[in-house]
């Protein structure tokens, strides 16, 4: 089944994003549940992906659960049974979480293991990464010397922007900027590890963090296909662009295009949706142990 718009009975919307929306119980805890809809360049596409609500709401909780003893999440238990009786509950509990409400810090928690993407860009054209000199020589997918925290900021266009550690701390403070890499580069340390198991390569993440009850809290979604760059470890080959699990089957089609990226975007066609959905799924299967 597919879902792309979400009505919830008797709970009040607070906020539609691209790929969540998010709704308010009686309680204050709030109900998060994951579309299927995707985005790229910054435009909800028309067209959905099977599956990926559930994919990355079931990978969240799995990363949540095995994480708890590094930082705080906002997962809750089950909501009260009287706040589900009009809720199609069968349906929207594999895409749904129950959280608390954070008091959100506005910054985007990147570690970076590999040289990709944003980051491979910065590095080819300035030799730094996130304003922080890198050392010369350094090839597209490189592994780093050691996993980098490369925060970002979004810009009013929605775009993120890379952040030396020192703006960083210029912006929030340097204790709490500290304390975010830390927490960062662990989560990163230990999905890491995981993953090199299970024989995948953590390229690079985002995590998020706020504050309940003025306690620092992994929030949002974390380690999933949306929020990070997985790779085959046997498809990686330094100085290649290396195949990732997530939406670049989406990117690449829309580059062939003659679409300027703005609203509205193309609709997919079925192979483009059938691969990405696919590369969702394993990565569910491989990393997690989940059935997608």
């Amino acid at each position: 089944m597919t879902l792309t718009t979400i009505e919830v009975p008797g709970l009040r919307l607070l906020r539609r994003g691209k790929v969540r929306d998010t709704f308010e119980f009686p309680d204050g805890t709030l109900l998060m549940v994951a579309s299927d809809r995707i985005s790229a360049f910054d435009v909800v596409l028309p067209t959905a992906i099977p599956g990926k609500g559930r994919v990355l709401t079931q990978m969240s909780r799995w990363w949540f659960d095995r994480t708890a003893g590094i930082v705080p999440n906002h997962l809750r238990g089950e909501p009260a049974a009287e706040a589900t009786r009009q809720l199609d509950w069968r349906e929207l509990r594999p895409r749904s979480m129950r959280v608390a409400r954070a008091r959100r810090i506005d910054v985007e928690c990147v570690v970076r293991g590999y040289l990709a993407g944003s980051g491979w860009q910065e590095y080819r054209e300035g030799g730094t990464l996130a304003g922080e000199r890198l050392p010369p020589g350094l090839a597209e997918s490189a592994r780093l010397p050691e996993p980098r925290f490369t925060p970002a900021t979004k810009n009013d266009d929605g775009h993120d922007e890379n952040i030396s550690r020192a703006r960083l701390a210029d912006l929030i403070g340097h204790e709490l900027a500290a304390e975010l890499a830390a927490v960062s580069l662990a989560l990163f340390g230990f999905a890491a590890e995981h993953c090199q198991r299970a024989g995948m390569i953590l390229a690079d993440t985002k995590f998020e963090f706020g504050f309940i009850d003025d306690r620092l809290t992994l929030i949002d979604e974390v380690l999933t296909p949306d929020s990070s760059r997985f790779w085959d470890a046997v498809q990686w080959r330094e100085g290649h662009s290396v195949p990732s699990f997530d939406k670049q089957p989406v990117r690449d089609w829309l580059d062939r295009q003659p679409w300027d990226r703005t609203a509205p975007a193309p609709e997919l066609p079925g192979d483009i949706v059938r691969e990405t959905g696919d590369r969702y799924a394993e990565a569910a299967r491989r990393i997690c142990g989940l059935d997608g």
